[in-house]
Order: C-alpha cells, then sequence, then structure tokens
C-alpha cells in the first residue's frame, strides 16, 4: 500500500505558519529573556538587601548595648517573583519627605557605622541603598536622603510591616548619552525592601533599586552568537529551499517538459520521473504519463488504421479506375454485353466503397460513446430484431434464455452487436449451419454465447478475427469491420467480447453488466 502523502495545501499552510510562529515566537522570546534579566537583577538585589539587613541588625544591638540574639535555625528563602508578563510597571517613587520626628538614636548610630559599607558597595553593585530606622526614617544612604522619610513608598511600608516587597517603576531619571556601559538603559528599574528585625520585632527596613540591563545590551553581549545564529538559520532556509526544489518543483518540471514534447508532436518515451514529497506531484506525473501512453498508442492506432483504411480503398479504387478508363478508350468498340459487364463491374466497386464508408462511421460511433448512449436494453426485445434478417435469409437460429433481462447498454448498440454475430453465422458457417444462443445472468452479468455449427475458424485467422479490416469473406461482402465494432461497442459498456478457443464451429461468448432492480 503507497504511503499517504500530504497535500501541497498542507505543506503551504505549514510552511505559512511557521512563517508566522517564527516572528512571533522571537518577540515572545524577548519578552521572557527581558523578564529573564528583571529577575536576575531581582536576586542580586534580594542577596545584597539581605546581606545589608543582617550587617544592620548586628549594628543596631552593639548601639542599644544588647547581647547578639541567636541565631535562627528555620531557613526563610526569599526567591525571585517579578514577571514583566504579570506585573506592572508602576509610577516612579516618590521624593523623600521631612520625617514628623528625628530618627531613632540607636538606629541612626547603627546607619552611621552602615554608611561607608554602603558607599564602597555601591562602587561595584551600582545599586542605591537606603536603610531607615523602624518609623520609615533614613538612617544611611548611598544618596542624599538621610533624615527623611520614604515610609509613603509602598516597597518601604510593606518591609516595616514585615513583608519583604518587589516592584517594577519607572525611571526618573533620562540616560545620559554615553553612559550605557555604566547606566543601564533600560527605562523601569527594580525596587526591593527586606524588614530588618531583632527577634520579633522589625527595627527597620533595608532598600535597594538597581536598573536592569537592557535588551540592547544583552544582544550585544551576544553579538558573535547572534550572528552564528543567523548564518545557520540562513543555511537552515536555503536547504529547505533547496528540498522543496528537488521534491516538489524538480519532478513537476521534469513532467512538464514530457508534457511539453507530447504536446509539439514529437514521439517521446515517456521515463519515470522521480517520486516528490507531495501527492498531488505524483499524480500529475501519473496523470501525464497515462495521457503520453494514451496518445502514443492512438497515434499509432491512426497510423495503422490509416495505411490500413488506404489498403482497404485502394483496390476498389482502382478496378473502378481500369474499368472507367477501358469504358472511356474502347467503349464505342464494345458489345452492349461487354459494356454492361463493365458497368456491373464499377457498381460492385462502387457498392463496396458504400459498405466500407458505412462500417467505418459504425466504427467511429462505437469507439467514441456519447452520454445519451447510456441506457437498458431488453434483452428479448433486442434478440427478436437482431435476429429477424438473419432468419428471413435462411439461417436457423435457437434461442435459450430470460427475455425479461434488462442490461445495461443501449437498445441500438445491443441489436448492432447480435446482428454482427448473426451475419457472422451467415456469412462464415456454410450453407446449412444452425446458430444456437443461450444466455443467463451471472453475480450481476449476462453472459451470452453465440455458437454454430459451421466449419469454425482457423488457428492463423483465430488470432485476428477482431483485427480491423481482416475478413475471409471479402466476395460475399464481408468488410473486416464488423466484429471490431460489436467488439467496441461491447466494452463501451461495460462488457467484452471474445471468441471461445476449441470449439466446434465458432463460439462467441458477450458479457454485460445487467441493470440492478429493487
Amino acid at each position: 500500500m503507497p504511503r499517504r502523502k500530504p497535500r501541497i495545501l498542507v505543506v503551504l499552510l505549514l510552511a505559512n505558519l511557521a512563517l508566522l510562529v517564527l516572528p512571533l515566537g522571537g518577540l515572545w522570546m524577548l519578552r521572557l529573556y527581558e523578564s529573564a534579566l528583571v529577575r536576575q537583577t531581582e536576586t542580586e538585589l534580594i542577596s545584597q538587601a539581605a546581606i545589608i539587613a543582617a550587617a544592620q541588625r548586628a549594628a543596631w544591638l552593639r548601639a542599644a548595648g544588647q547581647d547578639a540574639a541567636p541565631q535562627a535555625t528555620d531557613w526563610a528563602p526569599r526567591f525571585a517573583s517579578l514577571d514583566l508578563a504579570h506585573d506592572p510597571i508602576l509610577p516612579p517613587p516618590p521624593d523623600a519627605v521631612p520625617p514628623e520626628q528625628p530618627a531613632d538614636p540607636v538606629a541612626r548610630a547603627a546607619g552611621a557605622t552602615l554608611a561607608p559599607v554602603l558607599a564602597e558597595a555601591q562602587r561595584v553593585t551600582l545599586a542605591a541603598m537606603r536603610v531607615t530606622d523602624q518609623a520609615g526614617v533614613v538612617v544611611a544612604s548611598t544618596g542624599s536622603e538621610t533624615g527623611l522619610s520614604l515610609r509613603g513608598l509602598e516597597e518601604v511600608a510593606a518591609a516595616l510591616a514585615g513583608q519583604p516587597a518587589a516592584r517594577v517603576r519607572a525611571r526618573r531619571e533620562a540616560v545620559p548619552a554615553g553612559a550605557d556601559s555604566i547606566s543601564r538603559a533600560a527605562p523601569f528599574r527594580v525596587f526591593v525592601a527586606l524588614p530588618v528585625q531583632a527577634g520579633d520585632r522589625v527595627i527597620g527596613a533595608v532598600l535597594l533599586s538597581r536598573t536592569p540591563s537592557s535588551l540592547r545590551q544583552a544582544l550585544h553581549g551576544k553579538r558573535w552568537e547572534l550572528a552564528a545564529l543567523t548564518l545557520a538559520m540562513l543555511i537552515v532556509a536555503g536547504g529547505l529551499a533547496g528540498f522543496i526544489a528537488y521534491t516538489v518543483s524538480r519532478p513537476i518540471r521534469a513532467v512538464a517538459d514530457q508534457a511539453r514534447a507530447v504536446a509539439s508532436g514529437a514521439r517521446v518515451e515517456v521515463r519515470r520521473v522521480r517520486r516528490s514529497a507531495v501527492r498531488e506531484a505524483d499524480e500529475l506525473a501519473a496523470a501525464i504519463g497515462a495521457m503520453a501512453d494514451t496518445l502514443e498508442h492512438r497515434a499509432a492506432y491512426i497510423s495503422d488504421f490509416a495505411a490500413a483504411v488506404s489498403h482497404e480503398f485502394k483496390t476498389p479504387l482502382a478496378a473502378l479506375r481500369g474499368a472507367l478508363e477501358l469504358l472511356q478508350d474502347h467503349g464505342a468498340g464494345m458489345t452492349a454485353q461487354e459494356r454492361a459487364n463493365f458497368l456491373a463491374q464499377c457498381m460492385e466497386d462502387v457498392q463496396r466503397l458504400d459498405r466500407l464508408v458505412t462500417r467505418l462511421l459504425d466504427l467511429a460511433r462505437a469507439e467514441t460513446p456519447h452520454p445519451h448512449d447510456a441506457g437498458g436494453a431488453i434483452i428479448g426485445q433486442a434478440m427478436h430484431d437482431a435476429a429477424a434478417p438473419s432468419i428471413a435469409a435462411g439461417l436457423d437460429i435457437a434461442f435459450d434464455g430470460a427475455p425479461g433481462t434488462e442490461v445495461a447498454i443501449a437498445p441500438e448498440a445491443l441489436r448492432g452487436i447480435l446482428t454482427i454475430l448473426f451475419d457472422n453465422v451467415r456469412q462464415h458457417a456454410g450453407p446449412g449451419a444452425q446458430c444456437r444462443v443461450v444466455w443467463a445472468e451471472d453475480g450481476g452479468t449476462l453472459r451470452l454465447r453465440v455458437s454454430d455449427t459451421g466449419r469454425g475458424i482457423s488457428g492463423a485467422n483465430r488470432r485476428r478475427i477482431f483485427d480491423r479490416f481482416f475478413t475471409t469473406a471479402r466476395e460475399a461482402g464481408g468488410t473486416g469491420l464488423g466484429l471490431a465494432i460489436a467488439r467496441s461497442l461491447a466494452e463501451a459498456a461495460g462488457g467484452a467480447l471474445d471468441l471461445v478457443p476449441d470449439t466446434p464451429g465458432a463460439t462467441f461468448d458477450l458479457r454485460l453488466p445487467v441493470v440492478p432492480h429493487a
């Protein structure tokens, strides 16, 4: 069983979908990578904030004159959670405002010891760092907010309530030209706030902010890898184009070349075309090959047919021309009986030509059936009409079968087949021969046999009995086209006509489809 192949429509649809998905997938991948950059920045800020919170806690305990609290034994990991696909980009943070009361002295003292550390760390991390007391007043900062309150910032308020917080906010300042290598070009910043706790008490908050790496910076860092990927995609695209050309375009082009050669009239050998990857190309190649074979067969048939027709017409025409020339040149010196003999010969030749023309027209109609020729014929009626002339001429015919059987063939065509078979018996079986016709239905097919008790057909003639213009009764008016016409009429109706071998006399087997009845 041949492997099923996709239709060319399916191939083109999949290719178009791939072309559509590639850019959309690229945009999705870029957005995903941008979120990865944000989460990477958030992770870094969480780590830094945790260290700063631990340092501020230790400094606060020393400034308060308290012993260091026992180390906690339970784990409290904090993972990055920001996602640009879900988390909104909030407005820039509000400015720090003067506090209602000064910062806590203990927290301020602890922050003073931590401020140099924050400044040194910022030189490496580029992050903005702020540490507040329990009221949100900044006690240590890498900027100028020391002594001001950040409690109005949502992230700080959450941290003072004991809940870590992370937000993405739009940048307030523009990036200076040429500063991409230091101040990242992303239009937003990541803010992370962690509480500073001493036991169960919140003694302050740590707020860190940082601009994540931009896509342009990331792509610039991967420029050589991207160039290699682009080159690989170009190679793959070229390979796909070559594959399509080899498996689809090339076989179709080869079939088109053969079709053009056949259409130009050249007698070319239809060679097998390489099988393609889609079903339509294979079907096209098979259809073109079948068409070329049919055209070659038709061309050979027309050539042979023309040669046979010219031969059949040449003999009576030559005899007719000779008789007319003799009458024209010597008619005045001939007797009345001689002129009558020549005229009778001319009439016989004209009648033979008329029979040949009539038979040729019958053969043309038999080999080119029309849709309106289809129908149903009652075997008994067609048998009666076809046998009547032969019975009137003295042929003894016996019938055996159900006369009401209906076969799927036009009544005129069935009468024509039977008439030819009866004429064949009358012309070739010899005087005193008997004819027997037997028919019966067999599995939706009518099998009809016409046999005679004549001298039969020789072995050499059996192979040529259905050839056009082959006849052994030329003197009796045979044209050699009757059996060829009968077989063509049977095949046009979906049936067959054959000579049954090894029987006394001549037996023809006719098979026709039976009209099904409810």
